[in-house]
């Protein structure tokens, strides 16, 4: 059985992280486990039933009447209504392979039709996670297996990101919040897994510097110096030879960890976990460890001081 976090059960469920806590707390009808950094893990299970609940409150239940039936009687009736559940789960996968299908050959009107409909229906966060991001990722499979050219890559890829910059167009210009720096070192040409993180940021209410591919470190560390950001993030899908890694890796952390705190991310980081880790900068794993970083980022910058 998989788990999860809380930002990621609060995504999947649609509940925010304070009421899932609440519920917790005051009903005890879901019952996550602590893991060895004292995270709460979520189940399956849990999932299921919160998603369940919410369901049944937009449908005008109250939270109170539906806890007084207990879990177990909950959870039969989630399971009496899996089967609904499972249609709405595979839609995405579907969509999906109905995309790739566009491609070859190239189906213009189809794909952007197919892409624009499915991103303009459900919140963007959900598009960017369960159909870009993904999209994206399988399209470069199919070029690295000789499928499709690399024009068309570029095609999709340019598609995916006029679709992250018009969303994050529609963000309000943060004036207070965490100040985060977002780019990747010399030689790293794709940036969108960068653009995604700048992106996660500006939702999150951050001051964000979205500087792009391929930054010179003397200007990626005047601008810091200027800026004194509270985080930097670096973005690699590049895997660097040990020697070249460290070079870099060293310059890194030399330039900025006196003037910011410096993570990194993307296939690349974490294939370098190691050398990362020598010169005490921090990779990380995925969106949700991100959301972890940003929301005690998020909370120091609210103190007076």
């Amino acid at each position: 059985m998989n788990t999860h976090r809380i930002h990621r059960v609060a995504k999947l469920t649609g509940l925010s992280r304070d009421v899932i806590r609440v519920w917790e707390r005051r009903f005890d009808l879901v019952k996550p486990t602590r893991g060895a950094n004292r995270y709460r893990n979520y189940s399956d299970e849990d999932v299921a039933l919160l998603r369940y609940l919410k369901h049944q409150l937009d449908a005008g239940d109250s939270i109170g009447d539906l806890a007084k039936l207990g879990r177990e009687e909950l959870m039969s009736r989630v399971r009496a209504a899996a089967p609904r559940t499972a249609i709405v789960d595979n839609t995405f996968d579907r969509l999906l392979r109905e995309l790739l299908s566009a491609l070859e050959p190239l189906d213009r009107v189809t794909f952007e039709k197919r892409l624009n409909g499915a991103v303009a229906v459900v919140p963007f966060e959900e598009a960017l996670h369960g159909i870009l991001l993904p999209l994206q990722e399988q399209v470069g499979e199919l070029w690295h297996s000789g499928r499709i050219t690399i024009a068309i890559e570029h095609y999709v890829t340019n598609q995916i990101r006029q679709k992250l910059y018009a969303a994050m167009n529609q963000l309000p210009v943060a004036e207070f919040g965490a100040k985060v720096v977002v780019a990747c070192p010399p030689g790293e040409e794709h940036d969108m897994a960068a653009l995604a993180v700048a992106y996660r940021c500006r939702v999150r209410g951050c001051r964000v510097y979205y500087l792009g591919a391929n930054v010179p470190i003397s200007s990626l560390s005047r601008l810091c110096s200027h800026a004194t950001p509270d985080l930097t993030i670096l973005s690699l899908t590049l895997v660097l030879p040990e020697g070249s890694a460290m070079e870099l890796i060293r310059t890194l952390a030399e330039e900025l960890t006196p003037v910011s705190t410096v993570m990194a991310g993307g296939h690349g980081a974490l294939a370098m976990r190691d050398q990362f880790a020598q010169c005490h900068i921090d990779v990380l794993e995925n969106f949700g460890e991100l959301d972890e970083v940003l929301e005690r980022f998020t909370r120091r910058s609210a103190i007076p001081g």
